[in-house]
């Protein structure tokens, strides 16, 4: 398998499931910076200019984090929960990261040009988006309540959480709920986080 990713892109999560999983996996560097996620050869790959993108073993491509990381769990021991409400609300939690918090939070804070015509409404923009973040992790705190992990053991659901976790604690420096930040510690710790954000350098 093939991981394309961007280092501190969400795809920092796929990539720590990876590792989680323990099977060799090749890495594909994108350089955002001069998008070259937008251009040939990665557009004859994924045409959505997105990462994480997943080439597998057969040669078949599969985008999407959700659909990535349910794949993983679906055919990797560990990952997801035998229970089917169990497996539900990962999906659920997953979906929640990556359309809420992601794509209606941060993207407002990384590119307030998506959500506001005018520079002058940047701040406006950044914002709406912090107020998506707070409440969010609010729910994800309350969520947690005692637990180590989203579903009381890892799963697929905690690798998302994390990317978004990274996203506030270290590269805006944005402070965390309380049981959200031990959840932060949690996944530090794991040898296949530590490998990963040394991998991304980090």
């Amino acid at each position: 398998m093939n991981l394309y990713y961007s280092p501190g892109a969400c795809s920092i999560g796929i990539h720590l499931l990876l590792n989680e999983i323990g099977k060799p996996f090749g890495l594909k560097k994108l350089n955002f910076a001069e998008q070259e996620q937008y251009v040939a050869p990665f557009t004859d790959i994924n045409p959505k200019s997105k990462v994480p993108t997943l080439e597998r073993d057969d040669g078949s491509i599969l985008t999407e984090f959700p659909a990535i990381a349910l794949w993983l769990g679906q055919t990797n021991p560990g990952l997801l929960p035998a229970d089917s409400e169990a497996r539900a609300r990962a999906i659920e939690a997953m979906d929640y990261v990556v359309a809420t918090i992601h794509m209606q939070g941060f993207v407002r804070l990384f590119r307030p040009g998506r959500y506001a015509r005018h520079e002058a409404d940047y701040d406006w923009a950044k914002e709406q988006g912090r107020a998506v973040i707070d409440k969010a992790f609010a729910l994800m705190d309350r969520r947690l309540g005692g637990k180590d992990y989203l579903l009381g053991d890892f799963s697929v659901a905690d690798a998302a959480l994390f990317y978004v976790e990274f996203w506030a604690a270290a590269r805006l420096n944005m402070p965390l709920p309380p049981a959200l930040a031990a959840h932060y510690d949690r996944m530090i710790a794991r040898p296949a986080v530590a490998a990963t954000l040394k991998a991304e350098g980090f």
